[in-house]
């Protein structure tokens, strides 16, 4: 891959232009993450609204028809549904890990076998989130581990 940088004072904004013979998996991966860089999220702590960029979430959980989103220091709460913020994170390297969980693949630091085809998620704060049967499979095949 080769990357050109070309500055000039007289521009008003940014502008990325990628230039590729195809579309591959590695140009689809960078095309995510630039996404996530302008994408943010509105979440609601001690009765005050934050716009949370989305690549400060280590994952978003739902506990009793409420859910959480978390960075590697903080918890918020979203109005949204846990499949809701789904459907808006599905590109930007998000991955459901179980009924009630998403995890931003970003965060996570390693990832350990556990028993009945389970897996233990350690984050990059050292917090530790199980990884369902169900989604187990899916996990090891987007980190590249199976």
């Amino acid at each position: 891959m080769k990357i050109s940088i070309n500055t000039d004072p007289s521009l008003n904004e940014t502008e990325i232009v990628i230039n590729c013979p195809g579309l591959t998996a590695d140009t689809e991966r960078l095309i995510a993450l630039l996404r996530i860089m302008d994408s943010r999220m509105t979440v609601v702590k001690d009765d005050e609204t934050y716009m949370l960029d989305i690549s400060e979430i280590a994952y978003i959980e739902s506990v009793d028809r409420k859910t959480f989103v978390y960075t590697l220091n903080e918890c918020y709460e979203t109005k949204l549904r846990l499949y809701e913020t789904e459907e808006r994170l599905c590109g930007s390297g998000f991955l459901r890990v179980s009924k009630s969980c998403l995890v931003n693949l970003k965060h996570i630091r390693s990832l350990r076998a556990e028993l009945d085809r389970r897996l233990r998620l350690t984050l990059e704060n050292g917090e530790q989130i199980i990884v369902s049967r169900q989604y187990s499979d899916d996990i090891k095949t987007r980190l590249g581990v199976k």
